[in-house]
């Protein structure tokens, strides 16, 4: 990935990952001057440009304007930043109308031919798409198991993902002795040069075993194979030491403001 600058590859994921695409199952997307933003998931969601181009008294309206939309609604909201977001006090802001930040995650680009590869997995450990609606309740399982907090409304997100357009989700899960170990989904975008890696979780107990390693290159030999070029993923302090390793370069961190009712 030598031929791009990092502001190269950030003004390219600025200009399309920007928006957010709703999974399906009766999720909108609507717009409020310079936002997106998403109603009817498992929680309110909002993004915008890099520059919102709205600055003093009309930014913290359009702030409280979101915040009081949702409210209205009974629902939470995330507004995803990222670090270099303009007007630069945008944060501040957010956190002036009442919404708090959740941890930061490093923004990750990485060429997809560079990391696609035959997984390598444990002799114990088999790998499968899955797309039932029991094997997308098993990743949500998995996933509030790893992360310790309420993941279950992921099946819904996925289940109405893969309904709504089942060639631009795959979900995949490795199992050992019929226990899913490890969950993982790739997330293609009509048009873009980016394919999302999510998900990406392991249980305790298996981690350190290459299994992660093996999810990041068949999702890589995946989008390689739909000439796709890039794959990006938001990383945990957990996940971007490895995905640095193995190649993928940081451009931006995003953290999410979230408000609640």
């Amino acid at each position: 990935m030598n031929d791009e600058s990092i502001d190269e590859l950030r003004a390219a994921y600025d200009a399309q990952l920007r928006g957010v695409t709703p999974p399906g199952g009766g999720a909108r997307v609507e717009r409020d001057g310079p936002l997106t933003r998403v109603v009817g998931w498992h929680r309110g969601f909002v993004s915008g440009p890099r520059d919102l181009g709205v600055h003093g008294a009309d930014l913290d309206r359009l702030i409280a304007r979101q915040r009081d939309f949702y409210a209205a609604r009974g629902e939470a909201v995330e507004w995803k930043t990222r670090a270099h977001d303009l007007p630069a006090d945008l944060t501040d802001r957010l956190t002036a109308a009442g919404f708090v930040a959740e941890d930061s995650e490093t923004v990750l680009v990485g060429r997809s031919a560079d990391l696609a590869g035959e997984p390598v997995l444990p002799d114990a450990v088999t790998l499968r798409r899955v797309t039932a609606r029991r094997d997308l309740e098993r990743i949500a399982a998995l996933e509030s198991e790893v992360w310790d907090e309420d993941w279950s409304w992921i099946a819904d997100d996925l289940t109405a993902r893969i309904e709504s357009a089942p060639e631009n989700t795959v979900a995949l899960v490795a199992e050992a002795g019929g226990e899913v170990v490890c969950a993982a989904w790739l997330v293609f975008k009509d048009g873009a040069d980016f394919a999302g890696l999510w998900g990406g979780s392991t249980l305790e107990e298996w981690r350190g075993q290459g299994i992660y390693r093996a999810m990041v290159a068949h999702r890589a030999r995946l989008a390689s194979a739909r000439g796709v070029p890039y794959l990006y993923v938001d990383a945990s302090t957990d996940s971007a030491p490895t995905l640095s390793r193995l190649g993928l370069r940081a451009i931006t961190t995003t953290t999410p403001y979230v408000w609640s009712p």
